[in-house]
């Protein structure tokens, strides 16, 4: 039996992106495959009064189960008013969906927001799905996100070799015939931990740390003037905190020239008209930085809940600096308690 988002207590996409693009902010939007990851996102978006994505991919439902996402994220609603967050705003958003059965079944489970990613066929057939997928969810009232350009890296089913930029002179024509609520562009960002190889990126000379290449702003911009106040979308725009790598390095990780995006290059990108930035393997850096940690200091622990608290505590920490520090989108909620 299908159910509405709404009666779940959760809310589409559109007004939190509208208010994103006029004050310069941008939602965060955190994946998440567990209980830990969940609690640790409530937390951080009730605690700083923050609108909220939860995104689940493809990979991360069938992990979880369908069923149990629902309920959870119904729970997630209730945990932020227990947090005294009387009016949370909360999607469950579906990341990189690849089909038009996928999007309906999560139209059909509650889902407040979907991702259809057609990138990789061609621009006549990404705007055909595009818009039977709008057609279907705008009968429920969930947002509809589309991807135009490809960006490089892995991330669940997800695999590119190369990234292409998102061309500015199709978005106009892409926006209005598919009916997208909001694009996801490429402009430089990857996904995955190893966001750039070596040879792209330049060495600090005081750090030794690699620095990755700027982001495409110009083509941004260009975007941007083409789609005045339209929602735009980045995908792959986790910064990968080298104090989490190096914690994983240290307790028998193996994550040599880990890089990602540059945290000064993501707040000048929430400034912009993006006003959704989706972070993932950041979550995954610091979940797997306090199990390593806590494991090699506590060898006879077998509790799962003495590793996974500390884990939480970490992606909590690093949640509330994205919102704070990186998105600026505390204190955004329509109603502030």
């Amino acid at each position: 039996m299908a159910v509405n988002f709404k009666e779940l207590g959760l809310v589409n996409t559109r007004d939190m992106f509208k208010r994103a693009v006029s004050g310069g902010y941008a939602i965060p939007a955190f994946n998440f495959n567990n209980l830990e990851q969940l609690q640790a996102i409530i937390q951080a978006s009730s605690e700083l009064k923050s609108p909220v994505i939860l995104q689940v991919s493809k990979g991360a439902r069938n992990y979880a189960n369908s069923t149990l996402l629902r309920y959870m994220a119904e729970g997630a609603v209730a945990y932020a008013k227990e947090l005294g967050c009387s009016h949370p705003e909360i999607v469950l958003h579906l990341d990189h969906g690849d089909s038009f059965e996928l999007v309906k079944d999560c139209v059909d489970m509650g889902f407040s927001s979907v991702m259809i990613d057609a990138s990789s066929k061609s621009f006549e057939e990404n705007i055909a799905l595009t818009k039977k997928c709008v057609e279907y969810a705008h009968q429920f009232d969930v947002t509809v996100e589309a991807e135009l350009g490809v960006l490089a890296g892995v991330e669940d089913e997800v695999v590119a070799e190369e990234s292409h930029y998102t061309k500015p002179e199709e978005v106009i024509e892409f926006a209005q015939r598919s009916g997208c609520d909001s694009l996801a562009i490429s402009i430089g960002t990857s996904h995955g931990a190893y966001k750039f190889k070596p040879e792209q990126c330049t060495v600090d000379p005081k750090t030794g740390r690699l620095v990755p290449p700027p982001l495409a702003f110009d083509v941004l911009a260009e975007i941007e003037e083409k789609l005045p106040g339209f929602p735009i979308v980045l995908h792959g725009s986790s910064s990968v905190p080298q104090n989490y790598v190096d914690i994983i390095n240290q307790y028998g990780g193996k994550l040599p020239n880990a890089v990602g995006i540059p945290e000064e290059q993501l707040r000048k990108a929430s400034k912009s008209a993006v006003c959704k930035i989706n972070i993932d393997s950041d979550s995954r850096l610091a979940y797997t930085a306090g199990v390593r940690e806590t494991l090699a200091k506590n060898p006879d622990m077998f509790d799962p809940r003495g590793y996974g608290k500390v884990a939480r505590a970490y992606m909590k920490d690093m949640y509330e600096e994205k919102i704070k520090d990186v998105l600026g989108s505390d204190n955004k909620l329509a109603q502030l308690d």
